[in-house]
């Protein structure tokens, strides 16, 4: 409990009178902290904080590297730049020995800053101080962690590119064309032979690494830590991260299998305009980003570049590739979907080489300049469109089909028409592509016309809807004749239920087994959806471990 003296300790306090510093002692939390704990996170609600022992660290993330930007101690404070200018937290404090912080709440704050002006000076001369600080901090071009050399068409390069980027890892890509090649890459430029290469932060090169290897030497996990988890979470979509994130807030031991990189088909979005909390969009993988650091921060394990090649339905035991096995009191289904190919004359050859299934974001600033092709008229087609027009010389929507208005919501048609530099034709599809070492043209049968003619493409990027990649499932697991997983009621009316209780609204065929997002048998496709699914199964576990005796762990 906090005393009258402890609180005059704190130089901003010290002038306080004595009703005051009663009213702190008896409004403010007093906080002990153990190493490695926070006193509030990066986005936190805003409070003024006291140090009154110990040693805090202040640490941000600038395009997914932690910074520390200084350190607190005894007498110093935090949370002058949220109170002086209503936002939240621009950085973390956490603690870097046993500490002890008082929390005083904003209302409580301003109460003292009315009877004593000298307060309010100081919180507010500080916090002016400090925010220039942070903006010149945020001015400086952030470091490479590894950088990448590799021709432009190459796939693999661009799986390299795509990987680090979704993972958070910033970089720098060199390819023969870059100017002053020689001076941006120190030594002797490799071998065609040998590309991709990926230099890395202690200048160990790599060939033609693998995404595991790579993994691996950055430094993000890709074994489980544990040979047995409360909830086992397959997929780190929307809907798989939003299941991690309440299953690790919940206490229960929370372990999340993703075969390439967190995000799912919602990273590759390039902005999402109508999700819940963000006015102004927000791009696929910044909500990624943020799902993967807060589901992290609640101790989720998320193992990246592993792919689940079988389930036992009688144990729940997953098989990773390479053997490696793991057991689960509980599984989550939450794989997404595959983007459906196309069989079209010259496209195999070239996918990776100018041809691409979805569009993420790294992809756009090679259009620059281009007369690009985009294939869908969905949602996800649309959002590509208007991201893409940024950089492309025109924007070229092919739709099958008589209008846009039927597959793509409203306010999207309504932005693309607005753009000048995006056209959408009709009744069209692509016959052919065409290309050696990349694509350099596409011909488009317009079958209105009746007529094929022959465009040059700098980039095509297919949009033509999705299919559930479940066939690595054991038979127990109900699925429709396109592979979705039956759930909840549906599992009943198929046939396929033989416990005496009801399934719940989210289990599969086999008890435990909970499936959420795209993957489920759904009419609604929304990555809102998913994600309200992803948190219903962590209920619908809970349920489950506590009516099976199961015993869960913090």
């Amino acid at each position: 409990m906090l005393t009258p003296d402890e609180v005059r300790t704190v130089p901003l306090f010290a002038h306080l009178s004595d009703a005051d510093v009663d009213r702190l002692v008896r409004s403010s939390a007093d906080i002990r902290l153990h190493p490695g704990e926070y006193a509030v996170h990066e986005g936190g609600e805003r409070a003024l904080y006291a140090v009154l022992s110990g040693k805090f660290e202040v640490v941000k993330h600038f395009d997914g590297i932690e910074r520390t930007l200084g350190w607190r101690l005894p007498g110093t404070i935090f949370g002058e730049v949220p109170l002086a200018f209503a936002t939240p937290f621009p950085g973390g404090y956490r603690a870097a020995e046993p500490s002890r912080v008082m929390r005083v709440e904003p209302h409580h704050y301003f109460a003292i800053a009315a009877s004593s002006p000298k307060v309010a000076e100081m919180v507010g001369a500080l916090a002016r101080e400090r925010i220039g600080g942070l903006q010149g901090i945020a001015m400086q071009p952030p470091k490479a962690q590894v950088t990448v050399y590799g021709e432009r068409w190459d796939p693999a390069c661009s799986e390299l590119r795509r990987f680090l980027s979704r993972n958070q890892i910033v970089h720098d890509w060199l390819s023969p064309e870059t100017p002053d090649l020689a001076h941006s890459w120190a030594g002797a430029v490799p071998e065609a032979a040998d590309c991709p290469v990926v230099r890395l932060p202690d200048d160990t090169l790599l060939q033609q690494p693998t995404l595991r290897e790579l993994a691996v030497r950055l430094g993000l996990q890709t074994r489980p830590q544990h040979a047995e988890y409360d909830t086992l979470i397959i997929g780190a979509g929307p809907a798989g991260l939003a299941a991690a994130v309440y299953g690790a807030s919940e206490g229960l031991r929370t372990l999340v299998i993703e075969r390439e990189a967190p995000g799912g088909q919602a990273g590759t979005s390039s902005r999402i305009e109508n999700y819940l909390g963000f006015p102004n969009g927000v791009s696929g993988d910044e909500l990624g980003s943020r799902a993967l650091q807060q589901a992290r921060r609640l101790g989720a394990e998320i193992v990246v570049t592993r792919r689940v090649e079988g389930m036992d339905p009688a144990t729940r035991e997953v098989t990773l590739d390479g053997g490696e096995r793991v057991r689960a009191h509980s599984v989550i289904l939450a794989t997404g979907v595959s983007w459906r190919r196309l069989v079209i004359e010259g496209f195999d050859q070239l996918i990776g080489k100018g041809i691409y299934y979805g569009a993420a974001r790294s992809e756009a600033a090679s259009t620059h300049g281009q007369d690009v092709y985009l294939i869908g008229a969905g949602n996800s087609a649309g959002q590509a469109a208007l991201h893409f027009a940024n950089y492309a010389r025109q924007v070229t929507l092919l739709v099958r089909g008589d209008s846009l208005e039927k597959s793509m919501s409203r306010y999207l048609v309504e932005q693309l028409a607005g753009k000048s530099n995006i056209a959408a034709r009709l009744h069209c599809e692509v016959q052919a592509a065409l290309g050696q070492s990349h694509l350099e043209a596409i011909d488009i049968a317009d079958r209105e016309q009746q007529s094929v003619t022959r465009h040059a493409c700098g980039g095509l990027f297919v949009f033509i809807g999705a299919d559930a990649d479940t066939g690595w499932l054991p038979v127990e697991v109900a699925r429709d004749r396109n592979g979705y997983v039956l759930t909840g009621d549906d599992v009943r009316k198929a046939g396929r239920w033989s416990q005496d209780r009801d399934p719940f609204l989210l289990e599969s065929s086999v008890p435990g087994v909970f499936v959420c997002g795209d993957v489920r048998l759904s009419p609604i496709k929304r990555v809102a959806a998913a994600v309200g699914e992803g948190s219903m199964a962590i209920a619908f576990v809970h349920q489950y471990l506590a009516r099976e005796g199961l015993i869960t762990r913090p």
